[in-house]
């Protein structure tokens, strides 16, 4: 039977401001594919990033490129070489592989020899605000396991400060988003230490990066914006001990397993992030964060309402969508 694909633009409005360095999100805006095969349909989402030179009109465009395509047959394998890395490419990935488990009745856990999707301990975040206010988001989830922080160059010591002061055994996830330079990075190694942080992700912006190379830092190091695929992997591993994969970044789930065994296969650690963003962007990225070190996919938490029958998180715990999601029969 011949395959059609939708795409169209939906918009989720946050509960919250997101507040991290490079601005302030209010609305999270994702492309949802959906196409339909054999009285089944398998779905995906992207969520295009400005960081990236991507917005909704340009991902849109690019699904719109390769339609004929996909519903001509392309599989998961081909739609690598149709399409450049992305939000566009990755929701068309992810509904392929939804598509396939619904067609087959076979779960993605199982078609990747991978294990069983469980509940797993996910960063909840504190965005940036004045120290005062950050200890006060932060005392709201003390008892988490894991907490992310966000900070920009202008009061970080303060702001992680504050933040401790109130969460006293959470592992600390700091994430400057880019703000930092060589001289501030520096400063702040003992302050990393005293306060326990576990992982400092992407400090440094990604094109001035190559200094980390001859730099031992007290607190490992994550690459986010300095790793999309398997191919910055060599570039990567020479300065940073742990990489992010976000299934955006690396244009759907086919490509995120590649970055991950790869990571894996150089003795990095390995992180799972999302954009902000519906469980239908989270759902295939649990496959990632089942092999992960780090698991920060709250995306959906910060949605004033999110997709039904989505992903759970009580207090600090993720928890899958029930069958039939995404990615099950």
């Amino acid at each position: 039977m011949p395959r059609t694909l939708e795409a169209r633009h939906d918009r989720f409005a946050l509960h919250t401001p997101f507040r991290i360095a490079r601005g302030v999100k209010t609305a999270a805006d994702v492309i949802t594919v959906s196409i339909m095969q054999d009285g089944h349909a398998g779905h995906g989402e992207g969520v295009p990033y400005p960081r990236y030179g991507e917005s909704v009109a340009s991902a849109l465009d690019e699904i719109a490129h390769v339609r004929d395509a996909i519903e001509g047959g392309a599989d998961r394998e081909d739609l690598l070489g149709l399409l450049q890395p992305g939000a566009g490419r990755n929701a068309i990935d992810c509904a392929l592989w939804d598509l396939e488990a619904k067609r087959w009745g076979r779960a993605v856990a199982t078609m990747i020899d991978g294990p069983d999707l469980t509940s797993m301990p996910n960063a909840l975040t504190v965005v940036i605000d004045t120290p005062a206010a950050m200890a006060r988001a932060a005392a709201l989830i003390a008892a988490a396991p894991l907490i992310k922080v966000k900070v920009n160059h202008e009061n970080p010591a303060e702001q992680l400060r504050a933040v401790r002061s109130v969460a006293h055994n959470a592992t600390l996830i700091v994430d400057p988003n880019e703000s930092w330079d060589r001289t501030l990075l520096e400063a702040m190694q003992p302050l990393l230490v005293e306060l326990r942080v576990a992982l400092l992700e992407q400090p440094v912006p990604a094109s001035a990066d190559a200094w980390l190379a001859d730099f031992s830092p007290a607190v490992p190091i994550c690459a986010d914006e300095s790793v999309h695929t398997a191919d910055d992997l060599d570039r990567v591993a020479a300065r940073y001990q742990c990489v992010n994969v976000k299934l955006d970044k690396a244009g759907g789930l086919t490509a995120a397993l590649a970055l991950a065994h790869g990571a894996r296969a150089r003795g990095l650690g390995l992180m799972t992030g999302c954009m902000v963003s519906s469980s239908l962007s989270i759902a295939p990225a649990l496959h990632v964060a089942m092999l992960s070190d780090f698991v920060d996919l709250d995306g959906p938490l910060w949605l004033a309402e999110d997709r039904e029958g989505g992903v759970t998180v009580i207090g600090g715990i993720l928890s899958p969508p029930p069958p039939g999601f995404w990615g099950t029969p």
